[in-house]
């Protein structure tokens, strides 16, 4: 029989236990990466982002930009007059409206300005830009435009200071938002098809009216005009 060496054995049961322990360290670790580059991945495809626009505004004449926006959403804006002489500093006018006509933003005779509401209604919102008409100089005028709604307006960065939280855990926040931002949309839009499938139900139904309508209308014409085709001929005696 073979002697079996208890240092031996224990030095080869070391070696094992360290081996498990190092793969299952290289396991963990692969799961974090791939964790981040997953909320890396969806933090950049699905969190909104702003949107900056850059319009140029004729001497006379308005340049509008609008977006459709649901009920109780954040809108954030900054614009600034972008001068191409640096010795003239050209002023714009800018209105801002919802979708009823309400004016939410309205100022004269500037170069920058900050626009934040909160929508009361849903549907297209409408900015506007022009030309000031006090504003000297008769040329085009660029305007470059930062617009921010709903999660891309929210102030991350004191949410993070204030709930202490940085890193992957807020990436998981952003996410939170987002997911709530697109049920919402969701829910939104699901609410328009069925406003917008009732609307067609309503139109096909008084179509179906309207066509048995003029159906009757024409046989009751076909009708009086051969009881008055008969009449005539009856009186004149050729039937």
């Amino acid at each position: 029989m073979l002697e079996t060496d208890p240092k031996s054995a224990e030095r080869k049961k070391r070696i094992v236990c360290c081996c498990v322990h190092r793969e299952r360290e290289r396991e963990a670790m692969g799961n974090r990466t791939m964790l981040t580059l997953l909320l890396f991945f969806l933090s950049t495809n699905l969190v909104p982002s702003a949107f900056a626009i850059w319009l140029t505004l004729p001497a006379s004449g308005t340049k509008c930009v609008s977006e459709e926006i649901q009920h109780n959403v954040v809108v954030l804006a900054d614009y600034v007059v972008i001068p191409d002489d640096h010795s003239h500093n050209p002023t714009i006018a800018v209105k801002v409206t919802s979708p009823y006509g309400n004016n939410l933003h309205n100022k004269e005779n500037t170069t920058h300005g900050n626009i934040a509401f909160t929508t009361q209604e849903a549907g297209n919102y409408l900015a506007c830009f022009w030309v000031d008409s006090h504003s000297q100089g008769g040329g085009e005028v660029n305007v470059n435009l930062d617009w921010k709604i709903g999660i891309a307006a929210k102030d991350w960065d004191s949410v993070a200071r204030k709930e202490k939280i940085e890193g992957v855990e807020l990436e998981l926040r952003k996410l939170e938002g987002a997911v709530e931002a697109i049920h919402e949309n969701l829910l939104y839009l699901k609410g328009r098809e069925a406003e917008m499938r009732s609307v067609s139900e309503k139109t096909n139904a008084r179509v179906a009216w309207f066509s048995i309508l003029s159906l009757g209308i024409c046989i009751a014409v076909s009708g009086l005009q051969l009881w008055y085709l008969k009449r005539f001929f009856q009186k004149k005696k050729l039937i």
